[in-house]
């Protein structure tokens, strides 16, 4: 595998992308200017990641079952994170359901 332009190897900056959720990925994605690997992981991980931060805030305002739906959701996203750090570090450009022909689009449309 090749390295990245951060010096890393492109699955070990693909996997990285994903360690802080959306914020890791956005950071890659400033950073990164040669592997489309690497963008790729790191815009689907700010795509992924930004939504559930959002449903996560969405879903503790409702009484009652926000604190349920909350809990669900956090357990979702941990074995969605775990999977896609997974499937990044051992070279495999997975894209998840609904944010990864966009996150791929655009990642390629990106100046590199």
């Amino acid at each position: 595998m090749n390295n990245s332009s951060t010096g890393l190897p492109e699955n070990v900056a693909g996997a990285l992308c994903y360690a802080l959720g959306f914020l890791s990925g956005l950071i890659f994605l400033i950073f990164e200017r040669r592997s489309l690997f690497v963008r790729f992981h790191a815009m689907q991980s700010l795509m992924a990641f930004g939504i559930i931060a959002l449903a996560g805030i969405a879903v503790q305002i409702l009484p009652g079952i926000g604190a349920a739906l909350s809990f669900v959701l956090n357990v979702f996203a941990l074995a969605l994170w775990i999977v896609c750090m997974v499937q990044a570090w051992q070279g495999r450009r997975w894209k998840l359901p609904l944010v990864g022909e966009e996150a791929e689009k655009q990642a390629n449309r990106m100046v590199l």
